[in-house]
């Protein structure tokens, strides 16, 4: 089973599709947002599923795919959380989790068109495993007790500007991770229990020339690991994202060129389905 939300910008459907057929969500829920999550909504759907009680939705194939929950209150990120990755930024692997945040405005569909911002001259991707909270989780007592917290897992492009991560920062990571639209999420979230996030493979691509091909198990801080540690210094809210931190192949390496208009990126995560969106230049208001 995997959740969904189909529709324009500000109209999604929520959605459910299991074996290939896509069920309309809407007589549960309005959205798949926190207090759906909190409510046991992902039982709820699964047992509503089961029985019979949720509608087809016709023509979902046809409509826009969008983050497969609203906008969160929250989107916490982890750095440097793959030893490799951090040795292609000149960085020892950390020992302790790096924290930023990202805008929340940053979320947006995964097959989106992502604008490059003016004077934006080194854009970056990242595909990271995303986690969807499900239940408040404020010091948690042990890495054990995480796991009952997370709602489901995402894919999520974690794009970057890196000069103004980097030489423009102050030290804040933020400043290079917080463009309009620079988090596609989903296209599906997979509730946690079907996924073992130890051992899933994620790929990246630019123009269908591969970039990134690595595993979770090469992690640093696993999932419970880092769902424990953030409620030990912030209190995780459903809805909110973790976004984990992604392994090599980006373009802060000097391997390869930072994005630019026109280049189309493709991030897939085993079981978690696959996004596409291009890149294209900020519109000009006026």
């Amino acid at each position: 089973m995997r959740l969904l939300r189909l529709g324009p910008v500000g109209q999604e459907i929520p959605a459910v599709e299991e074996g290939g057929t896509v069920h309309d969500l809407r007589p549960l829920t309005a959205d798949i947002d926190g207090g759906f999550l909190a409510s046991d909504g992902i039982a709820r759907a699964r047992a509503a599923l089961a029985a019979g009680e949720l509608p087809v939705l016709d023509d979902a194939d046809r409509l826009r795919r969008g983050a497969p929950m609203a906008r969160p209150a929250a989107v916490i990120c982890i750095g440097q959380n793959y030893a490799a990755h951090a040795a292609e930024s000149g960085a020892e692997p950390p020992t302790s989790p790096i924290i930023f945040l990202k805008h929340p405005n940053t979320v947006v569909g995964p097959d989106d068109d992502v604008a490059i911002p003016p004077g934006a001259d080194k854009v970056d991707w990242e595909v990271e495993l995303g986690v969807v909270i499900g239940r408040r989780a404020w010091r948690l007592p042990s890495a054990d007790a995480a796991r009952e917290h997370v709602a489901g897992y995402t894919i999520v492009d974690d794009l970057s500007e890196r000069a103004w991560q980097i030489e423009e920062s102050g030290g804040q990571w933020s400043k290079g991770k917080c463009g309009p639209g620079f988090a596609p999420t989903g296209p599906y979230l997979v509730p946690g229990d079907d996924v073992d996030s130890t051992g899933l493979r994620l790929r990246s691509s630019v123009n269908g020339e591969p970039r990134q091909d690595s595993v979770t198990a090469d992690m640093i801080f696993g999932v419970d690991h880092l769902v424990h540690h953030l409620s030990q210094y912030m209190a995780l809210e459903p809805g909110d994202l973790i976004c984990t931190g992604t392994p090599e192949g980006v373009a802060l390496s000097g391997r390869f060129p930072y994005l630019r208009a026109g280049d189309v990126v493709e991030l897939e995560i085993d079981g978690l389905g696959r996004q596409r969106h291009a890149l294209v230049p900020e519109a000009v208001e006026g």
